[in-house]
């Protein structure tokens, strides 16, 4: 299907708005990795932009749904990798492992940006008061779904009995991805690694309690 329009006014209309688009995600990224969620404004990422704030909120409504845009595209290809596993069959500890590991490294080389879009998830649950709904398109959870990749996981390994029934992997995921958002704010200076290693021990304790058991200090996580 071709989603380019034939006539040359709304072609034209067309790739201004996905300038401008491309062109707030943009300032948006620099400014809340520089400055933090309640320091950067919806008016300065347009001035930044070079756009009027009408038009900023024409494209995002609100200064939660730019972040979640703007953190979502590190967040897809961790989705991707973790469907691309779950069809070749790969051993889902080991697929877990790589997983928590990639999202530590994100939280740590995106430390700035990372700590806003914790503030903005927080802030936004406080203001809605009730769990995440996948019809809310201004969430920044359903944006840029963090937990996704290790729902995706835990659900397919319970589902094979290579993971315990429970806790329910919406639960568990959301439990470890929330603990990994907190930790980017609290222990900022927290190498990626050490992260990684306090989050699978309790996860994989939850759900394959006699890994952490064998492991007792080894610096190898194996199914």
């Amino acid at each position: 299907m071709n989603d380019v329009p034939a006539d040359p006014r709304a072609r034209a209309a067309q790739t201004k708005r996905i300038r401008t688009r491309a062109a707030l995600i943009a300032a948006a990224d620099s400014a809340f990795s520089r400055r933090g969620w309640a320091a950067t404004r919806m008016e300065d990422i347009a001035d930044a932009a070079g756009v009027s704030p009408a038009t900023a909120y024409n494209h995002f409504p609100t200064k939660h749904s730019l972040l979640g845009m703007v953190y979502e595209p590190h967040v897809r290809p961790l989705i991707q990798q973790a469907e691309r596993d779950i069809a070749a069959a790969r051993p889902v500890v080991e697929a877990i492992v790589d997983q928590v590991r990639a999202l530590a490294r994100l939280s740590w080389y995106h430390r700035g940006l990372t700590a806003s879009f914790t503030a903005a998830v927080f802030d936004y649950t406080m203001r809605v008061g009730r769990a995440q709904d996948p019809e809310d398109d201004a969430d920044p959870r359903i944006i840029a779904p963090m937990h996704q990749p290790l729902l995706l996981l835990i659900e397919h390994g319970q589902a094979t009995g290579e993971l315990r029934d429970y806790p329910p992997a919406l639960e568990i995921s959301g439990m470890i991805v929330n603990m990994l958002l907190v930790r980017s704010v609290n222990r900022s200076d927290e190498q990626p690694s050490v992260t990684a290693d306090l989050l699978l021990t309790m996860l994989l304790g939850a759900l394959r309690p006699e890994l952490v058991v064998a492991r007792d200090g080894q610096s190898a996580w194996t199914g």
